[in-house]
This record gives C-alpha cells, sequence and structure tokens, in this order.
C-alpha cells in the first residue's frame, strides 16, 4: 500500500466521528451508530483503502466472484473478494472478505468488509468490535460453514454498521 492512501486512509478514519457528531438532532439514529465504533475500525480503512479500486484487490490476492450475493426483501450484500490466508483472522486490519457492488458504469465499487471464521463442530460464534458473528452460512468462494461479520465501511447501511444485509445494495 502506498504512503498516499494510508494516509488518506487515516485522516478519513480520523475525520468519520466529527462528521457523525454534524447530524442534525432530528435525524433517526441508525443502529449501531457508535461514532467511537467508526474509530475502532481505524484499521480496517487503512488496510482496506487501495481496494476501492477493485484490481488491487486482485492483486493482492483476494479472489473474484461473479455472484452478487442478496436476499429478497432484505437488500443485498454485493460481490464476495476471499483472500483465503486471512480466513480465520480476528484481526481488525485483515479481513477475509471484500465486498463489491456494481456501479451503474459497470465497475465494481468496494462497500463492505467481511471476516470469515470457519465454524466447526461445536463451535460458537466468535466476537470482534463488541459484535457477535453471524451464522453458521455459507460464503462464496469459501468451502464448509463459516461465521461472518460485515463492517459496511464504505457505503451507509440503514440497517446499520454491521447488518448482514443493507438495502440500499442491489444485485444486477
Amino acid at each position: 500500500m502506498s504512503l498516499r492512501s494510508r494516509t488518506a486512509g487515516a485522516v478519513l478514519a480520523l475525520a468519520v466521528p466529527f462528521a457523525l457528531a454534524g447530524v442534525p438532532a432530528g435525524t433517526a439514529p441508525v443502529p449501531d451508530a457508535d461514532p467511537f465504533m467508526r474509530t475502532d475500525l481505524t484499521p480496517t480503512y487503512t488496510a482496506t483503502a487501495d481496494y476501492r479500486y477493485e484490481p488491487f484487490a486482485i492483486t493482492d490476492g483476494y479472489t473474484r466472484t461473479d455472484a452478487c450475493d442478496a436476499q429478497a426483501g432484505q437488500g443485498g450484500a454485493g460481490h464476495h473478494y476471499v483472500r483465503s490466508a486471512d480466513v480465520g483472522s480476528l484481526d481488525p486490519a485483515e479481513p477475509a472478505g471484500l465486498l463489491y457492488e456494481t456501479d451503474t458504469g459497470g465497475n465494481r465499487a468496494l462497500v463492505a468488509v467481511e471476516w470469515i471464521v470457519p465454524a466447526g463442530s461445536g463451535s460458537t460464534a466468535p466476537t470482534l468490535f463488541g459484535q457477535t458473528f453471524q451464522g453458521p452460512t455459507t460464503v462464496p468462494g469459501v468451502m464448509g460453514a463459516v461465521y461472518t461479520l460485515h463492517a459496511w465501511i464504505w457505503k451507509d447501511n440503514p440497517s446499520g454498521l454491521f447488518a448482514r444485509w443493507n438495502p440500499t445494495v442491489k444485485c444486477p
């Protein structure tokens, strides 16, 4: 990652809590919209800033999938890109998955990140950022049942920062 993108990611991560403080008082709160949670996600913003340009994700080992994940009535999660070396990681700077949606120009835009942990028999769902992972479920490009945690850091999610589905994400 270049110094410029790391600096931009750090500046963005530090600016988010201040931007959230300026939300008008009459605005309905978004679930999980604790401004300090965005600060906890600073390593994630920094580590994934370059992946807003989709080819960099491929170059860094994320495998592109063409299946777009959506749930009728709840929204979408988008296209999963998975880096198998990071499956099982609970490090905020090493999400195993990136979630992209196709924009109006046909390009892919990074909307969220995802931590993916294998669900062994008798295992319990892990936690990260005070959030319990969802599942067990399946993820395109990953074999077997897994627990997942999404963080919608690159696109707002009216359902919450850590919700599984985003009603504003559409699959083509």
